[in-house]
C-alpha cells in the first residue's frame, strides 16, 4: 500500500493514538461528519480500511458505499455491530482486540457484585448525608462468600471472572453454547435450570442475533427473589423490560449492570431502585486497557497494510 492510503474512522476510539496512523493514512472521520452521505460520495472509493468499534460497527450498507474496502479494524472484543456475513461475502478482513481487556472487565464484574451485595453506593451516601450516628448504624448486608455464581459464557473474560470468584470462596458453574470439557466447573445445558441453582447470574456472552434476550423473563424468574443478575456483556442479551418489572415486584433480588439495551439511555425505573447498581459501560475503561486495545487495533491495521499476518483476525 502507498504511504497515504485512505482510512475511515467510524468511531472515535482511535483518537488518543491517532499519531500511530496519521503518518501512514489520510484519515477521514465518518463519526463527526455533518453530511455522511456527501463524505462517502467524495471519498468512498478511496477507502481501504475502516476503524470502528463493536457499537458503531460497519453495516452492509456502509460496506456497499466503500467498494474498495479491504479491512475493518475493530476496537473492542465485541463486533456485533459489524455485518460479518457481508464482510465474508466481500472478502473484507475483520479484526478485534481480545485478551487485552479481560482483566479489566473481570475486575469490574467482581466490583459490581461486591457493590451490590454490600450496598457500597448506598452506604457511601449514608455516610455523606450524615445519617451515621451513635444510634443509627447502616443495615446489615449480604456477602459473596459461600454463594454460587452461574456464568453465562465461559470465554476469555468469563474464565477470568471465574478465577476471581473462586478466590472469594464462591462456587462457580456455567452455561454456554458449548460444553468445555476441560474446565473444572459444572456445566449446565439448560440456562433456566442453571438460574434456579445460583445466587448470582453473570452475563458475559457475546451479543449477536442468536443471543438476543437469552436472559428471558422465565430465566429471571428462575433466578428469583434472592437472586442477583450481573450484566457486563451487552444489553441485548437481557429482556430489559422484564428485568425492570421483576426488580420492581421483588421477584428478582437485584441487578448490577454495566450495559443496557439502548445505551446511553437507562430506564428511569432502574435509577430509582435501591437493589440496583449502575455503571456506564465501563468494563474496559481503564487507561492501561484502553491503551492496549488501541495499540492492538492499530497493530492489526498496520499488519494488513504491510502485508503481514493479522494478529487477532475474526474473518
Amino acid at each position: 500500500m502507498s504511504k497515504f492510503d485512505h482510512l475511515l474512522l467510524v468511531s472515535q476510539n482511535f483518537e488518543n493514538q491517532i499519531q500511530l496512523l496519521s503518518d501512514r493514512f489520510k484519515i477521514h472521520r465518518y463519526y463527526g461528519a455533518d453530511d455522511k452521505n456527501a463524505l462517502l460520495d467524495d471519498i468512498g472509493e478511496k477507502i481501504r480500511v475502516v476503524g470502528t468499534n463493536g457499537h458503531d460497527g460497519c453495516s452492509r450498507e456502509l460496506m456497499e458505499r466503500l467498494p474498495n474496502l479491504e479491512m475493518i479494524g475493530c476496537y473492542g472484543v465485541g463486533y456485533d455491530a459489524i455485518d460479518i456475513e457481508a464482510a465474508r461475502e466481500k472478502g473484507i478482513r475483520v479484526t478485534n482486540t481480545p485478551d487485552v481487556l479481560s482483566d479489566a472487565v473481570a475486575e469490574l464484574t467482581v466490583g459490581l457484585m461486591i457493590s451490590l451485595a454490600r450496598q457500597i453506593p448506598q452506604s457511601d451516601q449514608f455516610v455523606r448525608a450524615g445519617e451515621w450516628t451513635p444510634s443509627n448504624s447502616y443495615a446489615l448486608t449480604s456477602e459473596l462468600t459461600g454463594k454460587t455464581a452461574g456464568i453465562l459464557g465461559l470465554g476469555r473474560i468469563g474464565k477470568e471472572v471465574a478465577r476471581r470468584l473462586q478466590g472469594m470462596k464462591m462456587r462457580v458453574i456455567y452455561h454456554g453454547r458449548t460444553h468445555q470439557k476441560d474446565e473444572p466447573y459444572v456445566y449446565y445445558s439448560d440456562l433456566t435450570e442453571m438460574a434456579t441453582a445460583v445466587d448470582w447470574l453473570i452475563v458475559i456472552m457475546p451479543g449477536d442475533p442468536g443471543t438476543e434476550k437469552i436472559v428471558s423473563k422465565s430465566v429471571l424468574k428462575a433466578l428469583g427473589a434472592k437472586g442477583n443478575l450481573v450484566n457486563v456483556a451487552r444489553g441485548s442479551l437481557v429482556d430489559e423490560d422484564a428485568m425492570v418489572e421483576l426488580l420492581q415486584s421483588g421477584d428478582l433480588g437485584g441487578a448490577a449492570l454495566d450495559v443496557f439495551a439502548k445505551e446511553p439511555t437507562v430506564p428511569d425505573a432502574l435509577k430509582s431502585m435501591n437493589n440496583v447498581v449502575l455503571s456506564p459501560h465501563a468494563g474496559s475503561a481503564t487507561v492501561k486497557t484502553r491503551t492496549g486495545m488501541g495499540e492492538l487495533a492499530i497493530a492489526n491495521i498496520l499488519a494488513h497494510t504491510d502485508g503481514r499476518p493479522l494478529i487477532t483476525q475474526v474473518v
